[in-house]
């Protein structure tokens, strides 16, 4: 797996995620925050090579068995049900990187873990 792989797989369960009605925004983790901080010199020297924030809510990792384990941390609009808007993130998160998994010939088994961060 490359790094451009597991970019698009960030990419597809972001996407995802923010298409869900309710969803506000994606919350970056505390690493993801100093990450960010630490490349904006690199990418000035470096053009075109970009980040990618609106993928930085999103955590994705290969298990030594073959199983996607994906994380999405999540702030939501105040006027929905969280734990509907939560179900419908889940689904559509692991529905589109099944998806993005088969286009590249690659099944593998997914689960999704999502953490509303905060309502606004």
């Amino acid at each position: 797996m490359n790094a451009s792989h597991r970019e698009n797989l960030h990419r597809a369960a972001a996407r995802a995620a923010l298409d869900v009605p309710g969803v506000l925004a994606l919350q970056p983790a505390l690493a993801d925050r100093l990450a960010l901080a630490a490349s904006r010199m690199y990418e000035a020297v470096a053009a075109g090579a970009t980040g990618h924030p609106e993928a930085a809510g999103v955590r994705c990792e290969l298990t030594p068995v073959g199983v996607w384990h994906v994380e999405v941390r999540c702030i939501l609009d105040k006027d929905h049900r969280v734990v509907d808007v939560a179900r419908r993130v889940r689904e559509s998160v692991r529905t589109a990187i099944i998806s993005h998994l088969a286009q590249q010939g690659r099944a593998a088994g997914v689960t999704v873990v999502v953490t509303v961060t905060r309502t606004v």
